[in-house]
């Protein structure tokens, strides 16, 4: 079974990482809520707080398959300032595993050095700060370049969603889990 984590700051984007943890667990694949802080709970942007399954900087990550970054603000910022999650990145990618991001988070796996000549997209406002690192910058609701994923915003988190089930599982996966939630985009 496939194993990724979403990491969650406080003032992350709830619809982004929900919608996301909603569709993978869906499709069979394991999601684990980490917070970037080891706190318990973590609260979102706008009041909204998620318990933890585990605490990032304990958690030992060689199993897992895949790290996930919500945007929102102040989390994107408060992922972007720790030195152990942009070293994970670095990892994941090295060991060519997944490293996705929506929205303004994609800004963090260009800290980490990941996104120069990558196709990707995120934030509108955001786009000038990933072009600078390199980037690629698109205009579709998500996109993949290898093992990389990512996506605009909270309007494009459907897709981000399926766009994951379809890197670990495959296009017909994604097609008959979009089906299923009526998602008709």
């Amino acid at each position: 079974m496939m194993k990724t984590a979403m990491i969650l700051a406080p003032g992350f984007e709830e619809v982004e990482a929900l919608t996301a943890v909603d569709l993978l667990r869906r499709a069979g694949i394991e999601v684990e809520l980490l917070s970037l802080d080891g706190s318990e709970a973590v609260t979102g942007s706008h009041g909204i707080t998620v318990q933890a399954d585990g605490a990032f900087p304990s958690r030992d990550l060689n199993e897992l398959d895949g790290l996930i970054l919500p945007g929102g603000m102040p989390g994107a910022t408060n992922l972007a300032q720790s030195e152990a999650l942009l070293d994970a990145l670095r990892r994941f990618s090295a060991a060519g595993k997944l490293t996705a991001a929506i929205c303004a988070a994609p800004t963090v796996l260009a800290k980490a050095g990941l996104l120069a000549g990558k196709r990707v997209c995120c934030y509108p406002s955001r786009e000038a700060e990933l072009a600078e690192a390199g980037a690629l910058v698109s205009r579709e609701p998500s996109v993949r370049d290898g093992t990389i994923v990512t996506s605009r915003g909270m309007g494009t988190a459907v897709d981000f969603g399926l766009h994951l089930v379809e890197y670990f599982q495959g296009e017909e996966k994604a097609r008959e889990l979009a089906r299923a939630i009526v998602w008709e985009h």
